[in-house]
């Protein structure tokens, strides 16, 4: 029988997604993995599949940034679609077997899977033949509205993207588009239609039955992802704040970050930041839960390793002096927008933007 490992990563920045997506379909390539399912969710952003026309960006660029909302051009079929919390995003990363290799065959699969999820939840769904995705309505009704978006690629029967379902999902920001190029019908969501906010993870354990249901598969438990943490230290308030960032020493990668390290065994992320910043830096000073925690392949290694991070902010006082440890070999305080343009990863800038917000 066939193998299914479910992912459920919480929180991923879409590039990072796009990253492990296509880590995921390197190593089933190479026969080093079986089939996945990464289960996650998204910040607001706006995806442009392949057919995808600007004029169905409704939002100045100006309006995106003022909500947060950024953009990005994807391999995957269809139109323009938003991602965002309380959106379960869906890539199953599986090589088909000779009796499934049928492209309209494996759309109405992932279609069957979330029709069957929301008939647990009392909600009859179905498809609409001239548009994608999964829809709550008939075709003609003027109430029709599509509660899950399907956007696929398929390369030498290797699947990649996959299906955004909308759960508690913020609907007010597709207004910012046309869904999918579709004018005459709206979205939906599992909270809309049941008036209440629903569990994302008993939602994400329904779509991992009736995927191993519909694709005939034996499901199997991931190992555990690495734990690790990033701070971002802040000197100063409001227009004169500075974070630092430091140099990794080449044999280390050479790259400019936030401080960051893992979470050794017997340890809160709590007690592994202040243990890196100590370490790091020399510092000890009041340190922040962000709310901040989000998943990325670590390395570049495959099978990918994940790993789960837990951001932070630290305030530095202006007499305090920084004492690099030997993991680094140069640091600069930087304004906050030139501090994220230097960080080469998603995560690290997102740790920096939330702790400037709160030390504004």
């Amino acid at each position: 029988m066939n193998t299914l490992t479910v992912y459920q990563l919480g929180q991923v920045e879409y590039a990072d997604g796009l990253t492990l997506m296509q880590r995921f379909a390197d190593a089933r390539k190479q026969g080093l993995i079986g089939d996945s399912l990464l289960l996650l969710e998204h910040p607001p952003v706006l995806t442009l599949g392949r057919g995808a026309k600007r004029e169905n960006i409704l939002a100045s660029d100006e309006r995106l940034a003022s909500e947060g909302v950024e953009l990005f051009e994807t391999n995957r079929g269809g139109d323009v679609t938003y991602h965002g919390p309380g959106q379960v995003v869906g890539y199953p990363i599986f090589l088909l077997p000779k009796h499934r290799q049928d492209v309209r065959r494996y759309v109405r699969d992932v279609e069957s899977c979330i029709i069957r999820t929301l008939a647990e939840y009392g909600l009859s769904a179905g498809t609409i033949p001239k548009w994608p995705g999964v829809w709550l309505g008939q075709e003609g009704d003027p109430n029709a509205r599509k509660i899950a978006a399907i956007g696929i690629h398929i390369s030498r029967w290797l699947t990649t993207h996959g299906f955004a379902f909308n759960v508690n999902t913020h609907l007010p920001h597709f207004e910012l588009i046309v869904p999918c190029g579709i004018r005459e019908a709206g979205v939906t969501s599992l909270k809309r239609e049941l008036g209440h906010p629903v569990s994302m993870s008993d939602v994400q354990e329904a779509l991992a039955r009736h995927f191993c249901a519909v694709f005939e598969s034996e499901r199997q438990e991931p190992a555990a992802p690495m734990r690790t943490v990033s701070v971002a230290l802040v000197r100063g308030r409001g227009p004169e704040a500075r974070v630092l960032v430091v140099r990794r020493t080449p044999e280390r990668g050479g790259f400019w970050q936030t401080l960051t390290g893992r979470v050794e065994p017997g340890e809160s992320p709590e007690q592994a930041a202040a243990r890196e910043l100590e370490e790091e830096t020399g510092l000890r000073v009041p340190m922040r839960a962000l709310g901040y925690r989000h998943s990325f392949a670590l390395g570049e290694r495959l099978p990918p390793v994940l790993a789960e991070e837990t951001g932070f902010v630290a305030w530095c006082p202006e007499d305090q002096q920084v004492r690099l440890g030997p993991e680094h070999d140069a640091y600069e305080w930087l304004e906050p927008r030139a501090a994220m343009e230097r960080l080469p990863f998603q995560g690290l800038r997102g740790t920096v933007k939330r702790a400037v917000a709160i030390s504004e």
